[in-house]
């Protein structure tokens, strides 16, 4: 199994030049059916934006197009789209054999002082990860990529289970050294979207879009467990929304986020 850090170690820029494209092999254990998993495609785009603008402020938002599938060799294109004094916009392209992938469009800032704070992600109160059981049958019953990460159900429904559409999901990275911000995006997408658990039997499902929100990051030395709670806020005409939010074990909000789901069943 190829680990994450391993995955990133591995990525080279093609040419020599400040937007020259990087070059990254996409092994089978992080694909989901024909394609790279969704939430490792948005975190190379993370990866390579960071890379190619080294001194760029945080990263505060980010949205992601999943235009068609891409495995194996992958192309990804860094450009600026417009710097000002405190926030820089990146457009980034994940692209394989058959053209664009993934686009995204990265939101970088600056911190400032504001006379305005507030905040209101409240975390559910769970069991711990290690109280809780396995979400994929078997540990690793999942698509390929769910290797990489332990799943813990914390609460929610499963799918096909007829419940709710809601998971609410202990997950971590297998890998330990995998704790960079854009690990952290690889991490938010893991479990499969909530409107499975009205499916009355398995069937595709496609990621459209992802847009999320940057609010926190984890304490480097912390376990690296997360809580995930994904709910499908509606599903028609072969579509699904849905909202998740992220957190450390101490209850930490760090991303915010939503994503439009097509569903083939």
């Amino acid at each position: 199994m190829t680990s994450y850090t391993d995955l990133l170690a591995a990525m080279t820029a093609a040419d020599t030049g400040f937007t020259a494209p990087m070059k990254v092999n996409v092994t089978d254990d992080w694909r989901q059916g024909r394609t790279t998993y969704g939430g490792l495609s948005a975190a190379l785009c993370v990866e390579a934006a960071q890379r190619t603008f080294a001194d760029a402020p945080p990263l505060r938002s980010a949205q992601f197009a999943f235009v068609g599938p891409a495995a194996g060799e992958l192309s990804i294109q860094v450009r600026p789209l417009r710097q000002g004094k405190s926030t820089l916009f990146v457009a980034v392209d994940l692209v394989g054999e058959q053209g664009v992938a993934t686009h995204g469009v990265l939101t970088f800032g600056a911190a400032r002082a504001s006379v305005v704070a507030y905040g209101e992600v409240p975390c559910p109160t769970v069991a711990p990860p290690q109280a809780c059981e396995p979400f994929f049958p078997g540990e690793r019953g999942g698509p390929n990529f769910t290797g990489q990460f332990e799943v813990r159900m914390a609460g929610g429904a499963r799918p096909l289970s007829g419940g709710a559409p809601e998971y609410l999901l202990w997950i971590r990275h297998r890998d330990p050294a995998a704790r960079t911000l854009s690990a952290l995006v690889a991490l938010a997408d893991t479990p499969p979207p909530p409107a499975m658990t009205l499916f009355p039997t398995f069937g595709p499902i496609s990621t459209m879009t992802w847009a999320l929100d940057i609010v926190g990051l984890p304490d480097a030395k912390d376990d690296g467990w997360r809580l995930l709670r994904s709910r499908a806020e509606t599903i028609a005409d072969g579509y699904s929304t849905q909202e998740m939010h992220l957190w450390d074990a101490a209850g930490t909000p760090l991303i915010v986020a939503r994503q439009n789901v097509a569903v083939f069943i």
